[in-house]
């Protein structure tokens, strides 16, 4: 029995192997556009503008440290002269 409807779907499946199936992809073509990429270079301007403020930062600094150098020169003078005043009675 098996054999009888093997050889009946046989000739089926063949018959159904037979076809030629075919298949179209439309493949539409990419466009390739430019990309305009805008970047602003402002580090050169940042670094000049802190070389500029670091100047004047700096200038700032070295008249705070030399009023303060002053203040302390002062401060000793002030100190000496205190010394000298007291130590001029018990001279004479």
């Amino acid at each position: 029995m098996k054999t009888k409807l093997f050889a009946a779907l046989l000739p089926v499946a063949l018959w159904g192997c037979s076809f030629d199936t075919h298949n179209d992809v439309n493949v539409k073509p990419i466009e390739i556009k430019p990309i305009h990429i805008t970047i602003d270079v402002n580090v050169k301007v940042d670094r000049a503008l802190d070389d500029f403020f670091d100047d004047v930062d700096n200038a700032k600094k070295a008249k705070a440290a030399d009023a303060e150098k002053a203040k302390t020169a002062e401060a000793a003078k002030a100190a000496n002269a205190e010394k000298a005043k007291t130590a001029e009675p018990a001279t004479k």
